[in-house]
């Protein structure tokens, strides 16, 4: 375990001895709410003395313990330094129904916008996000901590066109190498290696017992992020997400475990280039041990993703040898009627 999350631990018993008790518009003017979850909501707000915007996070006192909020909170503020992580302002307090702290806020919405809208992303867009969002996993990991909640609603946009995201929402982050409960949740981005969970909470309900079963751990790796980034890849090229759940009775899932080697991809790769595959075969791999890490997603940049992109590009590429064969043979007659002005023949 990297000795930071023993300095987290610390951090948190800290600040829990000086978290002040206070009135939001005594000090804030709240302009909109960003967001709600089951973790609470998200507002935006315009500091009063300092005329700064900010995000206020709100969580329930009533369903949030003090750790947890101060976990997260002294996360995003100490170790969130990458300029893709969205990190905390140094502001924490309480109100009799809420914990609140305040961080950097995205003021054009979140990544989960332009994936459902008409728009869409363009390639070279989704390539920008990704490589921004490698080096955030990537820093946070080398901190020895696993984000385990990434996707397109926890994505946050600094201007309107996707050139700089800040990802978002520490309340799942863990530290390499512990055990969490596994818990299954009906997403793409739920990784397989939670089935098991899926399998007991099925179990239980065909009994129609109330009774407590043994819970199902797994140890918190880097894998698990490197999945939700593949997941994401996907939705950002396609627009929509390669399976239901990854379990064994969605069928969409089983063709893509099936044909992980090197069988001709599934359907709902259609229209993805072979290097992508490749980035693919890599980040969405069934076996964690065998899942690449987010850092290789650097490797894949720069080439193209689609294949009407790769289409366009070898078009290109020939058209540019035809016009360069042209010069190279206008060059030799050149030459040669030279030779043929000096009687050199």
């Amino acid at each position: 375990m990297n000795i930071d999350v023993f300095e987290l631990d610390e951090r948190c018993f800290l600040s829990a001895q000086s978290m002040s008790n206070l009135k939001v518009s005594d000090h804030f003017q709240v302009v909109k709410l960003l967001g709600e979850g089951s973790y609470g909501k998200v507002m935006l707000a315009v500091h009063r003395k300092r005329g700064t915007p900010m995000a206020l996070k709100f969580f329930p006192r009533q369903s949030t313990s003090l750790t947890s909020f101060l976990r997260e909170y002294n996360l995003s503020l100490s170790y969130c330094t990458h300029p893709s992580l969205t990190r905390a302002l140094g502001i924490f307090f309480s109100t009799p129904s809420y914990y609140v702290f305040a961080q950097q806020a995205g003021l054009y919405g979140d990544l989960y916008s332009v994936v459902v809208s008409e728009v869409g992303v363009d390639e070279e867009c989704v390539q920008r996000v990704m490589a921004q969002l490698s080096g955030a996993v990537t820093h946070l990991h080398s901190l020895g901590f696993v984000h385990r909640d990434i996707k397109p609603e926890n994505i946050f946009l600094c201007d309107s066109s996707c050139r700089w995201v800040k990802l978002g929402d520490f309340g799942l982050s863990r530290a390499i190498g512990s055990t969490v409960r596994a818990v299954w949740y009906e997403s793409p981005f739920c990784t397989p290696e939670v089935e098991p969970a899926k399998e007991a909470q099925k179990e239980r309900e065909l009994e129609g017992t109330e009774e407590e079963m043994e819970d199902i751990w797994i140890t918190v790796e880097p894998c698990i992020d490197s999945w939700a980034l593949g997941v994401l890849v996907y939705c950002l090229l396609t627009c929509c997400f390669p399976w239901e759940e990854s379990t064994h009775d969605d069928h969409s899932y089983t063709i893509m475990k099936e044909n992980q080697r090197d069988n001709p991809p599934p359907s709902q790769f259609e229209g993805l280039s072979p290097l992508v595959m490749t980035l693919f075969k890599e980040l969405l791999h069934p076996e964690p041990k065998h899942r690449g890490n987010p850092e290789e997603i650097l490797s894949y940049l720069g080439g193209p993703w689609l294949m009407e992109t790769e289409i366009e590009e070898k078009r290109k590429a020939d058209e540019a040898e035809k016009e360069a064969r042209k010069i190279r043979e206008g060059a030799g007659v050149e030459e040669e009627l030279m030779r043929e002005g000096r009687g050199e023949r």
